[in-house]
């Protein structure tokens, strides 16, 4: 066991987003001495696939976390709040999914194509953020390095594999049934989502946006470093399985060409630049899921201001909106030598 072949363990392993950490582990050829699968009582004892063969899911305990050096949470907040502190406190660095840590002051919130910097005074903890501002940001931080954004209008159509394997199932299931004409009756959603539109995700707040919109627009400011930055946001589910999209407009302090935009994301990292409107290419759900890189496409100037641009942003939820992005952390600890819990 080292910092540079640590022992990982992975929290919620028989969750989608769990099941995906462990697929990009072994797809990425993370250096791990061991990999651990840990859920529930009731998933205590069942197999996980990893890396072309089988790993017995353990129970995660209290006391889990002696030896490993690096866990993966996708666990749910409350799992997160009594378990991450008890890793830390066995010396163990948590990557945590959930949003309990996300605008914890003493933990930093992470994208490591954004602000890889901030892993250097982490505590133990480090929060990977919501899915939709991760996509969003990767994107947006190169323009902001260039051109500094004053404002951000986003608006959100979120796959149903955000809420879970049950969603996914529920969408499945309410086709079918509306395909042969059949009554749907919803469980997962409090309505219909099979060929819908839902304008709420999570609960809604005093102000009258939901949770979701106020994480983007606080995570947002918290990963850019920029608490001037002004955010806007709407989020909607919609009835695709994979991959969130976001029509995002910018308006920046000095003026980028639609050429200028092209010319920064084609350049950055984790970025795949589809922007062909005369050939019909633009980045669509079914093109980036299963992919590790942000889409982006549909540039274009705001005509009605002057310093404006309109974009299209697309990427897998589950993958890079989650378990891919905390493995990227996990890799930027290594490199940075910054795998262990500070005294």
């Amino acid at each position: 066991m080292s910092a540079q072949n640590p022992k990982v363990a992975v929290v919620g392993a028989t969750g989608a987003v769990g099941r995906e950490m462990l697929e990009v582990l072994a797809q990425r050829q993370f250096p791990a001495s061991e990999v651990v699968p840990f859920a529930s009582a009731r998933s205590a004892g069942s197999k996980v696939e990893f890396a072309g063969g089988e790993l017995t899911v353990r129970e995660l305990t209290e006391d889990s976390f002696a030896g490993f050096d690096l866990a993966l949470f996708s666990a749910g907040g409350s799992t997160s709040e009594k378990f991450a502190p008890l890793a830390a406190k066995a010396g163990c660095v948590v990557v945590d999914n959930s949003s309990a840590w996300r605008m914890d002051p003493s933990c930093p919130l992470v994208v490591p194509e954004v602000n890889p910097k901030d892993l250097e005074w982490h505590k133990g903890i480090i929060a990977n953020p919501n899915c939709s501002t991760i996509q969003m940001v990767v994107a947006l931080k190169p323009l902001h390095d260039e051109a500094r954004i004053k404002r951000i209008v986003v608006s959100t159509y979120q796959a149903v594999s955000g809420t879970g394997q049950k969603a996914i199932v529920e969408l499945e299931t309410q086709t079918a049934r509306l395909m042969n004409g059949q009554e749907v009756i919803p469980q997962v959603y409090p309505y219909q989502i099979a060929f819908n539109c839902l304008p709420q995700i999570d609960v809604f707040m005093e102000n009258g946006y939901t949770k979701e919109e106020m994480k983007m627009v606080n995570e947002t400011k918290k990963i850019m470093g920029d608490d001037t930055i002004r955010v806007t946001a709407t989020t909607v589910r919609v009835p695709v399985f994979f991959s969130h999209s976001e029509s995002v407009n910018i308006e920046t302090e000095t003026k980028l060409t639609v050429e200028d935009v092209r010319s920064i994301l084609t350049q950055a990292p984790g970025i795949t630049v589809a922007d062909y409107p005369e050939k019909k290419i633009y980045p669509m759900p079914i093109d980036a899921a299963g992919q590790d890189d942000v889409f982006v496409g549909r540039i274009r100037e705001d005509e009605s201001i002057d310093n404006g641009i309109n974009l299209w942003i697309v990427a897998d939820n589950i993958r890079k909106g989650a378990a891919l992005n905390a493995v990227q952390i996990g890799e930027e600890l290594i490199r940075r030598n910054l795998l262990r819990v500070p005294k």
